[in-house]
C-alpha cells in the first residue's frame, strides 16, 4: 500500500480487496491509530474522526472497511456467529503486516472495539501497544438486542437502506451480514469477555451513558478483569457513537491517553 495523508486506496488481504484511508504521518514516523469500524461502518462513514484524531495525537492513522463493507470485496454471508473472533484472528493480523505497521494502537468503535480487544487479547503482537474501545460489546444484552431489531424493521419501513447505500456497495448485503447474526438465537449466549483476562497493553474505554446497544456492564467487564491499566471515559449526553455525539471530549481522552503511551514508551529501556 502506499501512505499518503488523505489518501486512499485498496490492498489485498488473504486474497480479498479491501478499502483503506491514511491520514497524517507514515508508519516509519510515528505510531499508527488502527480504526476499527463498527457494524454498519466503514471508511468513508468515520467521516472527519480520522483526520481529527491524527491531528490531536500527531499519530498516524489508516482505516480500513472490512469485507462486505464500504468499497471492499463481497463477505460470505451468512457470516458465521464468531465473525468478529474470525476478522480479529485471521484478518487484523495479515493487515498490518501488509500496512506495514510498525508500532499500533487499535482503536474500535463497537463491534470494531470488539474485534481490537479479541486481537490484542488472542493474538501475540509486540507492534500493538494500547486500546482505544469505543461502546464495545463482550456480550449480549437484551436491550442491545431490542435495539438492533428496531434497526432491522427501520431498514425494512424507514430510509435506513437509502442512507447506508450511500457508504456501502451492497447495503441490504451489509446490514444483514450484521444484523442477522446478532439476531441468531445461537447468538443469544455470545461471550468473548475472557479475552480481556489476556490483555497486557494499556486500554482506554469510552462509552456513553444512553448508548442504546450496551450498558456500562461492558465497561466495567474490563475494568474488572484486564490486568494492564485501563482508563475510561464515560460520556453525559451521548448514545452509541461517542465521536459524532461528544467530539470533543472523545478527541480529549484519546489524545491524553495516546500522550501516555508515549511517555511510558519513551521512559521504557531498550532491548538488547
Amino acid at each position: 500500500m502506499i501512505w499518503q495523508d488523505g489518501g486512499s486506496g485498496r490492498m489485498d488481504v488473504n486474497g480479498t480487496e479491501l478499502e483503506y484511508g491514511t491520514w497524517g504521518p507514515a508508519s516509519q514516523d510515528a505510531p499508527t491509530i488502527v480504526m476499527l469500524h463498527e457494524g454498519l461502518g466503514c471508511v468513508a462513514m468515520w467521516r472527519d474522526f480520522p483526520a481529527e484524531v491524527s491531528a490531536a495525537t500527531g499519530f498516524g492513522v489508516l482505516a480500513y472497511s472490512r469485507a462486505g463493507y464500504g468499497r471492499s470485496d463481497a463477505a460470505e454471508l451468512p457470516r458465521p456467529l464468531d465473525y468478529m473472533t474470525v476478522e480479529a484472528q485471521q484478518v487484523l493480523g495479515p493487515l498490518l503486516d501488509q500496512a506495514g505497521i510498525q508500532r499500533a494502537v487499535l482503536l474500535g468503535h463497537s463491534d470494531g472495539a470488539t474485534i481490537a480487544a479479541i486481537y490484542a487479547g488472542s493474538v501475540s503482537d509486540q507492534r500493538v501497544r494500547g486500546l482505544i474501545l469505543m461502546a464495545p460489546h463482550f456480550f449480549t444484552e437484551e436491550m442491545g438486542l431490542a435495539s438492533i431489531a428496531a434497526a432491522r424493521e427501520a431498514f425494512d419501513t424507514d430510509d435506513l437502506a437509502g442512507r447506508l447505500a450511500a457508504y456501502h456497495r451492497d447495503p441490504a448485503a451489509t446490514f444483514s451480514g450484521w444484523c442477522d447474526a446478532w439476531l441468531d438465537p445461537g447468538f443469544r449466549n455470545w461471550n468473548v469477555a475472557d479475552v480481556i483476562d489476556y490483555l497486557r497493553i494499556p486500554t482506554l474505554a469510552i462509552q456513553g451513558r444512553d448508548d442504546q446497544y450496551g450498558t456500562l456492564a461492558q465497561i466495567a467487564e474490563v475494568e474488572t478483569r484486564s490486568y494492564a491499566p485501563v482508563e475510561t471515559a464515560i460520556l453525559d449526553n451521548c448514545r452509541h457513537a461517542p465521536q459524532f455525539d461528544q467530539p470533543t471530549a472523545t478527541l480529549t481522552a484519546i489524545a491524553e491517553f495516546t500522550a501516555r503511551l508515549e511517555r511510558l514508551e519513551h521512559a521504557m529501556p531498550e532491548m538488547a
